[in-house]
């Protein structure tokens, strides 16, 4: 696959991304990739910060993310640019945090976000992708793949090497195929929502 340039080419490059979800769902792992393959592989400049709730595993966690061109002088998200929400709870808690023209990213299985009626809203069957490639562990990785073809938040060669290196050994490869999966299907939503933008605006 072939790297996709910056999105951003005037000003300096910044992203505030909140990742949501309970314990056990590899929540903090996913920002820890995000944020190792935004300074170990595109070297920008990145923090992670990381919450749990009062249970280790089913609890709320959250993994907060910043990227940036330039230093990073507080580490907290305070208005997120990107949330992804793996979890109702996590959901109904962090959504309304997203600032006005941001990207929201649900599991489609897990989360029911009422109506909300944005663009910029993306869902992915994380969860079910997962299942169904024998490891509901690596849903955090499809969602991962996923989040990096839609936002470009980080380039797919940095992701995938970064997943292959923070996974444990002998899922390498399973973890990759994970990434991709999200990515494939992040890269057709994206496809899908210009061919239907081009339809409306040939619509007379």
């Amino acid at each position: 696959m072939k790297a996709k340039s910056a999105p951003e080419k005037i000003g300096h490059f910044r992203r505030e991304v909140l990742i949501t979800g309970f314990g056990g769902q590899g929540i903090v792992l996913a920002g820890n990739i995000l944020g190792r393959a935004a300074s170990l592989g595109d070297h920008r400049e990145s923090t992670l910060t990381q919450s749990y709730g009062p249970e280790a595993r089913g609890g709320a966690c959250s993994a907060q993310v910043i990227i940036s061109d330039a230093t990073i002088h507080y580490p907290y998200v305070r208005n997120p640019d990107i949330v992804v929400c793996m979890s109702q709870g996590g959901f109904d808690k962090f959504a309304p945090l997203l600032r006005q023209g941001g990207t929201l990213i649900i599991d489609q299985d897990l989360v029911q976000p009422g109506k909300i009626g944005s663009d910029q809203v993306f869902s992915v069957p994380a969860t079910r992708f997962a299942e169904e490639m024998g490891r509901k562990m690596m849903a955090n990785i499809v969602m991962l793949g996923f989040l990096t073809a839609v936002t470009e938040s980080v380039t797919v060669q940095a992701a995938l090497r970064t997943v292959e290196a923070s996974v444990p050994k002998g899922t390498e490869q399973m973890n990759i195929k994970a990434f991709n999966k999200g990515y494939d299907f992040g890269l057709a939503t994206l496809k899908g929502r210009r061919k239907k933008a081009a339809g409306v605006k040939g619509v007379k």
